[in-house]
C-alpha cells in the first residue's frame, strides 16, 4: 500500500463537537476535490486516487466520517441529517476550500444530499455520485439495494466478534467483481473492522428520501457505477440520471461496487474529464 504522506493532517469539529480527521494532498492551488467514503469504510479507500496524476493538479481531501477510521466514535450521533451536513460544511470551512467537487462513495450519497438539504449548491462546484445510496436502504427497495446486503447488515452489527468478521468478510466480496488479491482483502478488512457494531446498526437505521432534493438539484454532476454491483444495483443510479437530468454518467462493465478501485485509471481520467469541463 501507499507509504505517500498527506501535505497537511487536519483535526476539524463538525457536528454536535465531534472530532473529524480530515488529510490533505496534492497541489494545494488546483480545484479542491474532497473525497467521502462509505459505511464502514476510511479515507484511506482512496489511496489510487492519492497516489495517480490527479495529485499533479488537484487539491486532494480526504476525511474519515464519524464513526470510522481515526475519527471520533460517539454512541449516539448518526440519525440526524443535520449532523452529516455540518460535517461536511466544517470540513470544506476550515480548511477554505474554494467551491470543491463532492466525490461521494455508496453511503455518502446519503452524505452529500444531507449538506445539499441543509447549505445549499452555492459553494460547492459539482459532485460525483459513486455506486451511491440516497434513499433509505430497506427492504422495500431491494431492487436498489440487494438482498445480499440486507442479509448482511443485522450480521454487520453483531457484537459477537465471530459473527461480525464473517459477515465483513462476505461484504468485502460482495463489493468487487473479482476477488480481492489477499493484500487488497487484508487491507480493506482491516478498516472495516475498526468501525464499531453501533455504528454499523446506526447507519443502516437511518430514514431518508432525498427525491425531493434531486429533482431540483442544479450542480453539474457525475454519476458513476459498476455495472457488476452487487451491494447497490445499477437500478439506483438509473433512478438518480432519471432525477437529475443533466448529469453526465459513466458505467463500467465487469466491475463491482468499488470502480475507484477496480477500474482506477479510467475513474481517475473521467474525474479528470469532468472537473476541468466545469
Amino acid at each position: 500500500m501507499s507509504s505517500k504522506k498527506p501535505l497537511k493532517t487536519y483535526k476539524v469539529v463538525g457536528g454536535n463537537g465531534t472530532n473529524l480527521h480530515v488529510e490533505e494532498y496534492g497541489n494545494p492551488r488546483g480545484t479542491p476535490l474532497l473525497f467521502i467514503h462509505g459505511a464502514l469504510q476510511s479515507r484511506l479507500c482512496w489511496l489510487k486516487q492519492i497516489d495517480s496524476e490527479l495529485a499533479n493538479d488537484f487539491r486532494i481531501v480526504t476525511m474519515d466520517l464519524r464513526g470510522h477510521g481515526w475519527s471520533d466514535k460517539p454512541e449516539n450521533a448518526y440519525a440526524d441529517s443535520s449532523v452529516w451536513a455540518e460535517d461536511t460544511h466544517a470540513v470544506i470551512h476550515s480548511l477554505s476550500l474554494n467551491r470543491p467537487v463532492l466525490i461521494g462513495w455508496s453511503y455518502a450519497g446519503y452524505v452529500i444530499c444531507d449538506y445539499i438539504r441543509r447549505y445549499g449548491e452555492t459553494d460547492v462546484r459539482g459532485i460525483q455520485l459513486v455506486g451511491a445510496c440516497t434513499r433509505t436502504i430497506a427492504s422495500n427497495n431491494t431492487d436498489e439495494t440487494t438482498k445480499e446486503l440486507l442479509d448482511l447488515a443485522p450480521l454487520l452489527s453483531s457484537n459477537d466478534a465471530a459473527t461480525r468478521i464473517g459477515s465483513l468478510e462476505k461484504f468485502l466480496a460482495l463489493c468487487v467483481y473479482k476477488k480481492h488479491s489477499p493484500q487488497d482483502y487484508y487491507f480493506f478488512l482491516g478498516f472495516n473492522a475498526i468501525v464499531p457494531p453501533h455504528i454499523n446498526s446506526a447507519l443502516f437505521a437511518r430514514t431518508v428520501d432525498n427525491q425531493d432534493l434531486l429533482s431540483k438539484l442544479k450542480l453539474p454532476t457525475l454519476i458513476t457505477h459498476g455495472l457488476e454491483d452487487k451491494v447497490v444495483t445499477k437500478i439506483a443510479a438509473q433512478r438518480h440520471v432519471e432525477l437529475i437530468s443533466h448529469a453526465q454518467t459513466s458505467f463500467y462493465p465487469h466491475v463491482g461496487h468499488t470502480p475507484f478501485w477496480e477500474a482506477d485509471k479510467r475513474f481517475n481520467a473521467d474525474l479528470r474529464h469532468f472537473v476541468k469541463g466545469l
